[in-house]
């Protein structure tokens, strides 16, 4: 993977390291990684930073390492593919499945399966998503193929330009059929699992729009502005209309045996490409059958 940049005579940089900052929105970790791996080239020529750039310089970023993912155990099983290029992987995960490997789920969590796949077919990357999901909780997740990528992606993700949204199945009768709930959150005193709402906690903000609603429970489309662990599901709670399933913060239910929440569409500008990429999932059978089973 290459960047490149003119120079042009009526832009705004004077040295290399304006262009590595600005226009291509490095940051400085990587910066200094390519530095000394001399993969910054001013006309083809490695460089320092602080060179002063003229006119028609041709400015190339190679971004080419390969990576060691050995640390990560490679597991055999069927991904659902949603999009793929040269810089970007996104898969459909099943719920009961984490999205990282742990002391309990040291070999079935998606990253393995992901290094499986990417052992297959030569990438030679590290594992790197980008974005994550509870272990119970369906949907879409976006893997990095390089740490460039990562970045771009995070950096969208801070300033709400990458768009998340759910479809969640919640407990009781909405008076309101919108609303934006901005409540902070932070972990709950002697719990390291639960989250709570606190005027301590980090900013939290989600929107919900009310699609569909049955007798004591309604089906949401949410919005997450913000992405805090448990989010969706302690908002929901705080206001009074626990997602259906979900036993930490409301309670088990005999029509589905998880909490009844979808990652179901993403929308970010492509790093490269800069095109507007838009994905959707369908939503998972169990959820399908609650929602048959409430009409």
């Amino acid at each position: 993977m290459k960047l490149e940049y003119i120079k042009k005579n009526n832009d705004n940089y004077t040295y290399l390291r304006q262009v590595l900052k600005e226009q291509f929105a490095l940051s400085s970790r990587l910066i200094l990684k390519l530095k000394k791996a001399q993969k910054i080239l001013v006309n083809n020529e490695f460089t320092y930073l602080d060179r002063i750039l003229n006119e028609n310089d041709k400015i190339s970023i190679i971004i080419d390492f390969k990576e060691d993912n050995s640390n990560i155990l490679p597991t055999k099983k069927d991904l659902n593919i949603l999009y793929e290029d040269e810089y970007l992987l996104v898969v459909d995960k099943p719920a009961g499945m984490p999205v990282h490997p742990s002391m309990e789920h040291y070999e079935d969590s998606l990253c393995n399966i992901v290094k499986y796949y990417f052992d297959v077919n030569n990438i030679h990357k590290k594992i790197r998503p980008v974005n994550r999901l509870d272990r119970n909780t369906s949907g879409i997740v976006i893997f990095a193929k390089n740490e460039y990528i990562q970045e771009c992606l995070i950096s969208q993700m801070s300033n709400n330009k990458f768009k998340k949204e759910y479809i969640a199945i919640c407990a009781g009768n909405f008076n309101k059929k919108h609303e934006c709930i901005d409540a902070p959150i932070s972990r709950k005193p002697n719990s390291i699992i639960e989250r709570c709402i606190s005027k301590n906690g980090d900013k939290a903000i989600t929107i919900y729009h009310v699609v569909e609603q049955y007798k004591n429970f309604a089906k949401l489309k949410i919005e997450l502005l913000t992405g805090r662990t448990h989010q969706i599901r302690v908002h929901m709670a705080y206001i009074g209309h626990p997602i259906i399933g979900d036993d930490l913060y409301g309670t088990k239910s005999d029509l589905i045996s998880r909490q009844a929440l979808h990652a179901y569409h993403i929308s970010f500008i492509h790093p490269i490409t800069k095109n507007e990429i838009s994905i959707n999932s369908q939503i998972p059978e169990d959820m399908q059958k609650l929602l048959l089973f409430m009409q």
